[in-house]
């Protein structure tokens, strides 16, 4: 966590987009925090949503692609531990290329709200709890109906 640097965009008023909001299962306590602070978001800012699960995070970019067809932003949520072998490296590139493949193949934008840290500590302080330093399933949501509406603007 960088610590610095954040924009401070809390809400736009995004009346009348709808959000994908697609979660991954894994680390459950965490996802589901960060999908109900992701609908939280959309809500503030007036939009509608559309929920979506899967298993882990390497799913997380084929469903996102299903909801860029039917949404305006998608926010893809998930967590990733690093462990002690290479496949944490090998799921956060799946992930992090598909999810930008979907958004510049689409036109739309899409939110990796994947957080990808070293201990579960690490992913409890980025995931909206109280006391956390971040809350990445609100962060990530604001972002993409932000973007949503620049490009909206730019015609």
């Amino acid at each position: 966590m960088a610590g610095f640097g954040e924009p401070g965009v809390t809400e736009v008023d995004a009346a009348g987009m709808t959000v994908g909001v697609v979660a991954a299962r894994w680390h459950g306590e965490l996802t589901d925090h960060m999908l109900d602070r992701a609908v939280a978001a959309a809500k503030a800012c007036g939009a509608e949503t559309v929920v979506a699960r899967v298993a882990g995070s390497v799913e997380l970019p084929v469903v996102a692609q299903a909801l860029a067809r039917c949404c305006d932003v998608v926010v893809a949520l998930g967590v990733v531990i690093r462990g002690e072998t290479a496949h944490f490296d090998f799921v956060c590139r799946s992930v992090t290329d598909g999810l930008t493949r979907i958004a510049l193949d689409t036109g739309k934008p899409v939110a990796h709200g994947v957080l990808t840290v070293n201990t579960i500590g690490q992913a409890r302080d980025r995931a909206g709890f109280d006391g956390s330093a971040e809350d990445k399933g609100w962060a990530a949501t604001v972002a993409a109906l932000d973007a949503a509406l620049t490009i909206r603007a730019l015609g």
